[in-house]
């Protein structure tokens, strides 16, 4: 008796003398210390008939099947045993054991091997099982051959059968050939460079409050600023099959960057710029710049305060309490109630402004409104607008009322160049100031000159009074301490800076006052009447209309404002 696989394996390999008699046996060593676990078999021809040897597993490898017997058996066509005693051996097998199959004789049967290729046909086994007693080993050609007639012809493992030559283990699946997987492809990406999950969550303020001012619902663009790049797709690499089969990657999605106007491309098509300075949004994966920003609806509490770098167009109202402030224009198609709007360019009310005392327009440029009741109005150019009520409204041009109405009751108008408008004052005397021939900017400047240098001066006093009574106090001969020097040096100090403001601010104030006095020349236009109590101003002259004026108009004449009737 011996073994296969488990020390040294010698394969019986018997010397015919004829097609069904054997003289004798030879023994061939065919491996050195072998790895095999698996529990294995293989036939052997006696005299009395045909026998089975069966090795049980050792080392965790894995058992022997009653169905991997038969399925061999049936293949070298043993069909006439007993199948009932085979299986009894099989599922009790712990040792070493051989039991008869038939009383016939078998031709010597070579060593074999079968293969089982994986569901994705990726990867290729071989198992193989072990000659008869006298049968004859598998060479390097004849296994070569079993895998081209089995269709594996892709990534054949040449050192597993080099392997499984030099030291044979049986029963064991090896990995006989391995495909080449194939390298998934990546679909092309945009990466945008902006804002494109609006969430609009306000602010929650320490105290527990909620601040709708500030939505930053808006992306804002400078030119030439860059704003989406796209990653180009990438196919993959195919792979192979252990049949010699395409395996193709998965399909990738390819991308362009799209998008509509103000926008350019570089040379590649890979990157995305803006044209122009404005606010960026993306819709339905498409990108759109403008330089004009749209509110669909009010500005509220669902959009907060709007500051934009190009043009604002508000399709609704602009609610009390919040701002709009804007590099370019102003548009609003509603009314703006006590509300701010601040503009590098005009402003456009198309249906006016109800600024309930708190209402703010201020531009650089016009501003024309539908009717300006109970606001202060700014305008760094001319002011346009059917009537205007109770309000401050300031030009550095024009104040012009025109319209069906074109009346002004109540407060104060002030135009560097004219005011014109149908009705001023009201039958009830209110006050209505009009006032023309200088600059309203000046007059704030000027203003605000006056105001700094009066609070810089009572200042310097109130220094000056302590720095001289210290004086007083060492000529004295008082002595200071060395607290109070130190104290004394850095009112010094600040007097010196003091000075030092005083000086340009005198000068600003001095040449405000000249440009104040020589822009003198304006005039105001009734069309219809002007109403007692109305006071007109013509640079530093005064007229106070005490009875009413009809298709008028009112100009400087040296020292006094004279009435003339229009032509």
């Amino acid at each position: 008796m011996f073994s296969y696989c488990e020390s040294t394996v010698w394969v019986a390999i018997r010397s015919m003398v004829g097609h069904r008699s054997f003289k004798r046996i030879n023994y061939v060593k065919v491996g050195k210390k072998m790895k095999q676990k698996n529990a294995y078999f293989y036939l052997n021809t006696k005299e009395d008939g045909v026998y089975i040897h069966l090795i049980p597993e050792t080392e965790g490898g894995l058992s022997i099947t009653t169905d991997e017997i038969t399925s061999y058996l049936s293949k070298v066509k043993i069909n006439d045993y007993d199948i009932k005693t085979l299986h009894t051996t099989v599922i009790s097998l712990v040792e070493e054991t051989e039991i008869k199959l038939s009383n016939g004789n078998m031709l010597p049967i070579m060593e074999s091997v079968t293969f089982r290729i994986s569901e994705d046909r990726k990867t290729a086994y071989a198992k193989w099982f072990p000659p008869s007693v006298g049968g004859k080993l598998l060479d390097e050609e004849d296994i070569k051959s079993s895998l081209t007639r089995e269709n594996i012809k892709y990534g054949v493992q040449n050192t597993a059968i080099t392997d499984f030559m030099r030291e044979r283990c049986y029963n064991t699946e090896i990995v006989i050939a391995k495909g080449l997987d194939p390298v998934e492809g990546k679909s092309a990406e945009i990466k945008y460079y902006f804002q494109t999950d609006k969430t609009l969550k306000p602010k929650h303020n320490e105290d527990g409050s909620v601040d709708f001012h500030q939505l930053d619902m808006i992306s804002h663009v400078n030119k030439d600023q860059l704003l989406a790049e796209l990653i180009p797709a990438n196919a993959g690499v195919p792979g192979i099959d252990v049949n010699g089969n395409i395996i193709r990657p998965q399909k990738v999605v390819n991308n362009i960057l799209r998008h509509g106007n103000n926008i350019y491309l570089s040379e590649d098509g890979l990157k995305m710029y803006t044209k122009v300075s404005g606010h960026v949004e993306l819709t339905d994966g498409k990108v759109f710049v403008s330089d004009t920003y749209e509110v669909l609806a009010d500005v509220d509490t669902s959009t907060g305060d709007i500051t934009y770098d190009g043009n604002v167009h508000v399709k609704g109202n602009v609610r009390t309490g919040f701002t709009v402030r804007a590099k370019g224009d102003i548009i609003v198609d509603g009314v703006v109630e006590g509300a701010e709007l601040h503009s590098d360019g005009q402003i456009i009310l198309k249906r006016g402004i109800q600024g309930m005392n708190r209402g703010l327009l201020q531009a650089k440029g016009n501003i024309f409104s539908k009717f300006i009741e109970s606001s202060t109005v700014k305008s760094g150019g001319y002011v346009d607008t059917e009537a205007i009520l109770h309000s401050k409204v300031y030009a550095k041009t024009d104040v012009i009322v025109s319209g069906k109405k074109g009346f002004v009751t109540g407060g104060e108008i002030k135009a560097g160049s004219m005011i014109r408008l149908k009705t001023a004052g009201s039958t009830m005397g209110t006050t209505t100031v009009l006032e023309v021939g200088v600059d309203p900017t000046l007059v704030d400047a000027y203003h605000d000159c006056e105001v700094e240098i009066v609070q810089l001066q009572e200042a310097k006093d109130k220094l000056v009074q302590v720095l001289t009574l210290f004086k007083k106090k060492v000529v004295m001969g008082e002595k200071i301490s060395a607290d109070k020097l130190q104290y004394l040096q850095k009112l010094s100090q600040q007097n010196t800076e003091i000075e030092k403001k005083l000086e340009p601010l005198m000068e600003k104030y001095m040449i405000l006052q000249e440009q104040m006095e020589e822009n003198i020349n304006g005039k105001v236009i009734v069309e219809n009447m002007a109403y007692s109590g109305v006071r007109i101003s013509i640079g530093s002259v005064i007229y106070i209309i005490k009875n009413t004026e009809h298709h008028c108009q009112f100009i400087k004449d040296k020292a006094d404002i004279r009435v003339l009737g229009l032509n």
